[in-house]
């Protein structure tokens, strides 16, 4: 059974800890998970629904309380299939699709002063967000000792922003040279 990254990376939430829905929004922010995974308020609980629909995750029946939570946990299956996805995910090298490569395929359609605009805001973007991820690192390093998961998240991510960036950078420095 093959998983989204966001439901892998919700059922991997929920087997580190059994939680509810409002604990896993607050670990996603703490963590900033959101900087490389699309994965928003409102669909949490309908992640966690599709999860336990698929026999991955145990959904307890609601409680008599109004303010009660359910507390979801991983059942043997949902360990099982989320080890082997997890596995699949680091292994083997897939294609991402990215938007950048399709706008860069149709420089046709832009003047050059376009395209060197396009450049230098998303060199911004980009240095915008390695300040957010590099933040968001700086406090969890600051609370405790970082998960090893989530010190190679933040590792990868920002080799992967870093590298754009560089490239950003020679573009914009070379406007009319696009050969390389």
């Amino acid at each position: 059974m093959e998983l989204t990254p966001a439901e892998l990376t919700v059922l991997g939430l929920v087997i580190e800890r059994p939680q509810h829905g409002y604990d896993l929004e607050q670990v996603i922010e703490q963590r900033g998970i959101r900087q490389w995974t699309d994965i928003g308020f409102s669909s949490i609980y309908y992640l966690l629904t599709k999860l336990g629909r698929r026999g991955l995750l145990h959904v307890p029946q609601a409680p008599a309380a109004a303010k009660s939570r359910r507390v979801f946990h991983a059942t043997p299956e949902g360990r099982r299939v989320a080890a082997r996805n997890a596995l699949a995910f680091v292994a083997e090298a897939r294609p991402v699709p990215y938007p950048l490569l399709v706008g860069v395929a149709n420089l046709s359609l832009l003047s050059p002063r376009q395209y060197e605009q396009a450049l230098r805001t998303r060199l911004a973007h980009i240095e915008a967000r390695m300040a957010a991820v590099q933040a968001v690192r700086a406090v969890q390093r600051a609370q405790a000792a970082l998960p090893l998961a989530a010190a190679e998240v933040f590792s990868y991510s920002l080799s992967l922003m870093e590298a754009e960036r560089q490239w950003l950078a020679t573009r914009v420095q070379v406007p009319g040279d696009r050969q390389n």
